[in-house]
């Protein structure tokens, strides 16, 4: 955030939606109290006409939930072997899973790289200024650009697959993500979007997602989902999957019924994806599904719009009944992403504010893919090859018990 005096100041744009003029002094007092200090308009008739009420409601919503969890003012000791620490000594965890800190230093981006406009404010300015319900239909060298950035996000996502094995640090998996990414000439888009402060987003057992990499090892028998998006050609990329931590986790039944079953919701809603297809109904199809395996949706996160911009209209809801609104067209592209739990679909925020867990400790995974809509159905941009890592196995035969249904 730029000072009252600063030189950049004066080369702010407007927020209102499709305005191309600078910002003069004119700020949302709304989002001032909700801490959004980049809300600057450049007259009374745009602010009027652009009235941001969706972002207000997202602000006051976050507030509240990190204002439960205050980060503690004293943190564990380092270990005197390791140096390590859990940073948060005195935060209730409902799982198994610790953050080990110190986290790494920030890892650098050459500036010959295209940076989105996050890069250095950690303010994700476009998509503050995107009109809900506009959505973005590419055209045909936009459609060539998406397959270019999504072809390199999935050899991303398999290099960094490729490391997992027990003992290593999800830190270490970030490195890995990160080199890759600058490799490709291409900017790891979650890196300093809203102040995230790693390239890759890593989330074990019973973190929902958005976990950050740290010096915590995996384990044998875990499980975890890594997250990968990258920003190339001024379009972006979001593919992710859930992965096995050596052989102990594919011998664990709930665990394999857990990940298989988000794999098969994801791919049964991609199935549906073609011109006229209802946004709603991918919820339905991915819900009845789980609830069939007695999983839960977690119904807090979604899909969402993806191009020019990292996370742009429309939203994409995983759970039925939903009030999703449109229709698939061709040129849209999408990512589809549903995350099962085996307990209750509600989660708590770690003190760090990114990191959320179940609220029971129950293990979650997830599955995405970032798609097109093409005239006759859809093109599964991310799509892994048969040199994928990771993949299906088994789900092991149900017992004669039901399985319950968890309720709220």
């Amino acid at each position: 955030m730029a000072n009252a005096n600063s030189p950049e100041q004066s080369t702010r744009k407007c927020l209102g939606a499709d305005c191309e003029n600078e910002a003069g002094d004119l700020q949302c007092p709304t989002c001032v109290k909700a801490g959004m200090q980049d809300s600057y308009f450049c007259s009374q008739d745009c602010f009027k006409r652009n009235w941001h009420k969706t972002l207000h409601r997202k602000a006051q919503a976050q507030s509240k939930i990190i204002g439960k969890f205050p980060t503690p003012n004293i943190a564990s000791q380092p270990d005197p072997n390791t140096g390590t620490y859990n940073p948060f000594p005195t935060f209730s965890f409902t799982g198994s899973v610790r953050p080990v800190y110190p986290l790494s230093p920030r890892r650098a981006v050459p500036k010959s790289i295209r940076h989105p406009d996050w890069a250095k404010t950690g303010i994700p300015k476009g998509e503050q200024r995107l009109n809900p319900s506009k959505i973005e239909i590419l055209d045909a060298r936009s459609q060539e650009a998406m397959r270019k950035v999504c072809k390199l996000a999935r050899e991303v996502l398999d290099m960094t697959a490729t490391a997992l094995k027990p003992g290593v640090t999800t830190d270490f998996l970030d490195e890995i993500c990160h080199r890759a990414c600058v490799e490709r000439e291409a900017y790891p888009s979650p890196l300093n979007y809203s102040r995230f402060p790693k390239s890759l987003c890593t989330s074990p057992n019973e973190v929902v997602c958005h976990g950050i990499p740290d010096q915590r090892a995996l384990a044998d028998g875990d499980i975890v989902n890594l997250d990968i998006s990258l920003y190339h050609g001024g379009f972006h990329a979001d593919v992710n999957e859930t992965y096995y931590v050596g052989d102990k986790a594919k011998c664990n039944a709930d665990a394999v019924r857990l990940v298989e079953t988000a794999r098969e919701c994801l791919d049964m809603a991609i199935a549906m994806v073609k011109p006229g297809t209802p946004i709603r109904d991918f919820g339905r199809v991915i819900e009845k599904h789980a609830k069939s395996r007695g999983l839960s949706v977690m119904a807090t996160w979604g899909g969402h719009g993806i191009g020019t911009e990292f996370h742009p209209p429309p939203w994409i809801p995983h759970y039925s009944k939903n009030k999703a609104v449109g229709v698939c067209k061709p040129g849209m592209a999408f990512t589809i992403e549903p995350i099962l739990t085996l307990g209750k679909p509600r989660e708590v925020y770690w003190p760090d504010g990114w990191t959320n867990e179940t609220v029971d400790g129950r293990w979650t995974a997830q599955f995405e893919q970032t798609l097109l809509v093409t005239e006759t159905g859809v093109e599964v941009l991310t799509a892994g090859n048969d040199n994928s890592p990771g993949g299906s196995i088994p789900i092991p035969m149900p017992t004669q018990i039901p399985i319950p249904i968890p309720t709220e």
